[in-house]
């Protein structure tokens, strides 16, 4: 995991007596856990040099102690193991929704393709069609980067798909440079974590974010700030990285704020 979720408030009231290395041995073993996704090697020594900090063996080792539990060969950090589990839950729900949506749509194409084969002139003097290939067999450049095995990023598809689950956020009345930057970069970073396999399989999981957004009383407007105000959520806001994340990991959904 390259992002996790991080409770200021959870973690100042747990580590209020650690001294400053304790604390940034914490924070480096927390991160270095996240982003290997796997627990610490049972040597104190080859840990403190795993996280730079190989001068405070003694202090990585109260940490260990502390917040961790050594199980067989490896250190343990409870949470982590749940978090990173979730995650992978939910990329893996998202994931086989996509395939089954994707498979279902090229499953009836295929149908239709069968019957525009097997169809015989009407007479024998009619000649049949030679040139025409079926549609669902033709690759589209705008939706293909020729010059690279990816997928690229269909963005009026997307769109589409946004005005039509979030039906009471703001359209997105033009597309400029900014927008389809910060559009394409979320397109690629599903793309890295679910190697999709096709178009079809991307645009469902972004379906799914999108209908996440509309399910969210905060995110749709359907509840007031601590201001007393309601607040919207818009395309923009949800296409920057860090929020985009955010509504992954459902810290938007109702109940959780």
């Amino acid at each position: 995991m390259h992002y996790y979720q991080f409770n200021i408030g959870d973690y100042a009231s747990h580590t209020r007596h650690l001294s400053p290395i304790e604390d940034i041995a914490y924070r480096r073993l927390l991160d270095n856990y996240y982003l290997s996704e796997r627990p610490f090697n049972s040597n104190v020594t080859t840990v403190a040099r795993q996280i730079g900090l190989k001068e405070y063996e003694q202090e990585v080792e109260q940490v260990l102690n502390e917040f961790f539990e050594l199980i067989g060969d490896g250190w343990i950090h409870h949470r982590a193991e749940k978090e990173i589990s979730n995650y992978k839950s939910k990329i893996d729900n998202a994931s086989k929704a996509g395939k089954a949506s994707a498979e279902k749509r090229l499953n009836a194409r295929s149908t239709d393709v069968q019957l525009t084969n097997n169809h015989k002139p009407l007479t024998n003097n009619q000649e049949p069609i030679i040139n025409t290939v079926p549609t669902v067999l033709v690759k589209s450049s705008s939706d293909f980067d020729l010059t690279s095995p990816r997928i690229n990023c269909p963005v009026n598809e997307i769109v589409d798909i946004y005005h039509e689950e979030c039906k009471s956020l703001a359209r997105v009345m033009m597309m400029n440079t900014t927008r389809k930057k910060h559009l394409v970069s979320r397109w690629r970073e599903v793309d890295a974590e679910d190697n999709l396999q096709s178009k079809d399989e991307g645009l469902e999981i972004f379906r799914n974010f999108f209908r996440q957004v509309n399910k969210s009383d905060f995110l749709s407007g359907r509840t007031n700030n601590k201001n007393g105000r309601v607040w919207k959520a818009s395309f923009d806001w949800l296409m920057l990285p860090t929020n985009f994340l955010k509504v992954c990991e459902g810290q938007y959904d109702n109940g959780r704020k």
